[in-house]
């Protein structure tokens, strides 16, 4: 055993390392000086330790507003999808309807359909519906991209639940919404979770519907502030650049990796029921 997971390890050493690089680089340039960035002779790391970069670009950026910004964002539009997802991959596991068939592929489909293609028109019906400059129409068109990702996501799930659980309580005389409340959600927490976390992640990292519907900075979310700190500038600032792209990607990579472990916590325990 020992033998196979030093094997295991020596096949996935050069997947970490290409990997964990970016942030490597990410960290080693927003902690060096200003003068050390764009040295003609580059080092891999800092003589000192620059901390204040990233308090100057907390300041320069406008991050903390970014920052909640992201975070209603991505939050309410993860919340609307999922309390939209559920019903729908409910009964696209349970009953059986017409043309069934063609609407899972017609979810699977609109995957297909890049935010990018859509923009214009995004934009024109935004206009027309005054929501321009609004956080809350990027909270609809999120949740609405992410919908039938969602669903495709549970429903799978949902069909391997035995559906001989929520009969058994419908003959004990629950209805089929306390069946469903009572039993079948919480065995559903672990495809509920990670299709929560993936449509969170998608919505903290889109970029080109926040460009086109944002125009103040404070309405600005964390992906157009950071690029603000490029675009248009003589002078780029890489080391407020690097600090503030560390800061917006580790809290997502950590808060990921700390609710896998209950993921797979949640899967064993729905194993043993």
């Amino acid at each position: 055993m020992k033998r196979r997971s030093l094997l295991c390890w020596l096949v996935l050493a050069p997947l970490i390392v290409v990997n964990l690089f970016p942030f490597a680089v990410m960290l080693a340039t927003a902690v060096k000086p200003a003068s050390e960035v764009v040295s003609a002779a580059p080092s891999w790391l800092p003589s000192r330790f620059a901390w204040g970069n990233f308090i100057a670009m907390w300041h320069a950026a406008n991050f903390g507003t970014a920052l909640m910004n992201s975070v209603y964002v991505s939050v309410a539009s993860a919340a609307v999808a999922i309390l939209i997802s559920i019903p729908a991959a409910y009964a696209t596991s349970r009953y059986r309807f017409r043309l069934k068939g063609i609407y899972r592929d017609f979810l699977l489909i609109t995957q297909m359909l890049s935010p990018i293609v859509l923009v214009l028109g995004l934009f024109r019906l935004a206009a027309w519906l005054g929501l321009l400059n609004s956080l809350n129409a990027l909270v609809i068109i999120y949740a609405a991209f992410q919908i039938a990702f969602a669903v495709w996501m549970m429903q799978s799930y949902f069909s391997s639940i035995p559906i001989d659980l929520e009969e058994a309580a419908w003959l004990e005389g629950a209805s089929r919404v306390r069946a469903v409340w009572s039993i079948f959600l919480p065995m559903s927490v672990p495809a509920i979770a990670v299709t929560a976390i993936f449509t969170f992640i998608n919505a903290w990292n889109e970029f080109a519907v926040a460009l086109t519907l944002l125009r103040s900075e404070n309405q600005y979310t964390l992906p157009i502030q950071i690029f603000s700190l490029v675009a248009g500038r003589y002078t780029v600032q890489w080391e407020q650049v690097m600090a503030a792209t560390f800061l917006a990607t580790v809290p997502v990579a950590i808060v990921f990796g700390w609710l896998q472990r209950y993921l797979v916590r949640g899967l064993a325990l729905g194993a043993v029921k």
